[in-house]
């Protein structure tokens, strides 16, 4: 292999400017990857990263902005604004996603549609989108699902039943653009909290249901992201968790 398998090679990161997108962004980064940053709301975050990051190398981090369940022109502008920047596209990363409570008796097609939509109806027509490209390049996807997307998260169900498809098309997307193009996951588990709704008490709850006894850190998931597009060249279809072991716990 070469020393540096990932530098010139450009990653599309949906959600990139902060949390889980903002780490995997920087881990890639640091690879030599140039990068498109998508993001909806958080555009201080999103320009203060790009700032970040071209301290390091100038002009490798392109920003566009726009809400995923808009329409699929814009799903279509973001794959073309990439090649038409960089030249290519080799990894697309589907992290962006909704999350908040909806419990059943009050939920809303509305809310159906908007979890829903940037969840997995995004994700997959992203994925579409992108699928040409990828195999020129020998490329991959990689989708930030949940381990919630395999045992449900009580008030959250339409939540989990969307990462739980978000796995399906992962395993899916793999058998279906296969050999060119690879398609993996990663299940995050106790990473970063919920930015609201969450008590001191029911975070303890959930540390002491995790075999290692303590939450993870966006780091690990940016390694775990950087492992699979990287160095798992004969891996495809995979759902990794990465969650301190709560998997086993039932």
């Amino acid at each position: 292999m070469p020393d540096n398998p990932l530098e010139g090679k450009v990653a599309l990161i949906t959600g990139g400017a902060h949390r889980l997108g903002a780490a995997i962004a920087r881990g890639f980064h640091a690879q030599g990857m140039r990068l498109v940053i998508h993001y909806l709301s958080s555009e201080a975050r999103a320009r203060a990263l790009q700032q970040e990051l071209h301290a390091a190398r100038p002009d490798s981090v392109m920003l566009v902005r726009g809400d995923l369940n808009h329409s699929e022109k814009l799903l279509k502008n973001l794959v073309f604004e990439t090649v038409e920047s960089f030249g290519r596209l080799d990894v697309l990363v589907n992290n962006a996603a909704r999350f908040y409570p909806t419990p059943v008796g009050e939920v809303s097609e509305e809310q159906w549609n908007d979890i829903v939509g940037t969840n997995l109806k995004a994700p997959f027509f992203l994925s579409q989108i992108a699928a040409p490209h990828l195999r020129k390049t020998g490329g991959c996807i990689l989708n930030i699902a949940d381990i919630y997307g395999d045992r449900p998260l009580g008030k959250h169900p339409i939540y989990s039943i969307a990462k739980a498809g978000l796995i399906m098309l992962t395993k899916s997307l793999a058998r279906e653009l296969g050999p060119e193009v690879r398609v993996n996951a990663i299940a995050p588990g106790a990473i970063l909290w919920p930015e609201t709704g969450l008590d001191d008490m029911s975070k303890q709850r959930v540390v002491s249901r995790t075999p290692l006894k303590r939450s993870g850190d966006p780091e690990d998931i940016a390694r775990t992201a950087l492992f699979l597009v990287r160095d798992a060249g004969f891996i495809t279809g995979q759902v990794l968790g990465v969650d301190g072991g709560r998997g086993v716990v039932v």
